[in-house]
C-alpha cells in the first residue's frame, strides 16, 4: 500500500482538509500504514500536482479542503484491482530470533518476552478503537472492521508464538 492510495481512499468519503485526513488516518489506517503529518501534507501536494485531487475549498489560515478527481478515483481503482500487493517478508524481529543462540538464554527469553509484551500492547491499542470502528456503517467502518479483525487475529498469534518460543529456550 502507498500513502498516495491511502489518501485517495479516504477522500472517496468526501472532501477533507489535511487535518481532517490526519485525524481519520490516526484512528484507522495508521494501524496498517503509519505516516507523519509532514508526509501526509506532502502527499496531498503531489496528488494535486498530478491532478488526482483538487482543492475544493480554502479557508482561514491557509486551510485547504481536497476532493478526489475522476483521475484520482480511476487511479485508486486501478491500484486496487490491477496492481498486486507487495508482500514484504522482512522482519527485523525474526532475523534476531535466528541468532538468539549468540546471547545468554536468559537474554533470549527476555527478548521473546518483550515481543509478547509488544504484541499485547498492539492488541490493546487495536481493542481501543474497536468501538469507534463498530459504530459506523459507512464503507470505511465496514471494511475497517474486517482489517481490524485481521490485525487482532495476527496480534493474538504473535503473542501466542512469543509465549511458546520463550518456553522453548532452556
Amino acid at each position: 500500500m502507498s500513502l498516495r492510495h491511502a489518501v485517495l481512499g479516504l477522500l472517496t468519503k468526501g472532501p477533507a482538509s489535511g487535518y481532517d485526513l490526519l485525524k481519520v488516518f490516526d484512528v484507522s489506517l495508521s494501524n496498517v500504514w503509519p505516516a507523519t503529518q509532514s508526509q501526509l501534507y506532502a502527499e496531498l501536494g503531489r496528488l494535486a500536482e498530478a491532478g488526482l485531487v483538487s482543492v475544493s475549498a480554502e479557508g482561514p489560515r491557509g486551510r485547504k479542503e481536497y476532493s478526489i478527481t475522476g483521475e484520482g478515483l480511476a487511479e485508486l481503482r486501478h491500484w486496487m484491482t490491477d496492481v498486486e500487493p507487495a508482500r514484504v517478508m522482512r522482519s527485523d524481529m525474526l532475523l534476531r530470533v535466528f541468532f538468539l543462540g549468540q546471547i545468554d538464554p536468559g537474554q533470549a527469553r527476555d527478548y521473546l518476552r518483550r515481543q509478547g509484551e509488544f504484541a499485547t500492547g498492539q492488541l490493546e491499542r487495536m481493542e481501543g478503537i474497536r468501538d469507534l470502528v463498530e459504530k459506523g456503517q459507512d464503507d470505511l467502518s465496514v471494511y475497517g472492521r474486517i482489517a481490524l479483525d485481521y490485525g487482532l487475529r495476527l496480534g493474538q498469534a504473535q503473542r501466542e508464538w512469543a509465549e511458546w518460543a520463550e518456553k522453548q529456550i532452556r
